[in-house]
């Protein structure tokens, strides 16, 4: 996994399609849900002082915090959670959004490359809930740039 501080090498558009092929060769949900966890393995820690509650997303079956900065008219993003799936479903997020413009992450149209992945349909309705926050958090820190 590259890093999360990168300029991503590919548009939103080509990663995503990445990402729809890496789902498709692994088949089934089991497969799918354990390369989202492992995912969530190579995210760095978050440091202890971002850990606050004005960096927590609501509405996550689990905790989950996401704190966006600005460097070259970017937004980069890092996030933690205290479960091994919702830190693999951030992780995912970042794969897709970390060191984006905000102009082209809100011209993106999460819902349906998440339903490309197929991604809510394997969750839990809670875990989909908190999966579309995690997406608004981000929505709204392309908005507020």
């Amino acid at each position: 996994m590259t890093s999360i501080n990168a300029l991503p090498a590919l548009t939103l558009e080509e990663t995503l399609a990445e990402l729809v092929e890496e789902f498709d060769l692994l088949g089934d949900w089991e497969g799918r849900i354990e390369y989202v966890i492992e995912l969530g393995k190579g995210l760095p820690p978050l440091p202890e002082d971002a850990r606050v509650e004005a960096n927590k997303v609501p509405g996550c079956a689990a905790q989950v915090w996401l704190a966006a900065r600005h460097a070259d008219d970017r937004l980069f993003f890092d996030a933690d959670s205290d479960s091994a799936l919702s830190k693999g479903n951030i992780a995912l997020l970042l794969k897709l959004y970390s060191g984006r413009l905000p102009s082209e992450i809100l011209a993106f149209d999460a819902r349906a490359a998440l339903d490309r992945l197929g991604l809510p349909a394997a969750l839990t309705r809670q875990r989909a809930n908190g999966l579309s926050s995690m997406v608004g958090r981000i929505r709204e820190a392309a908005a507020h740039s």
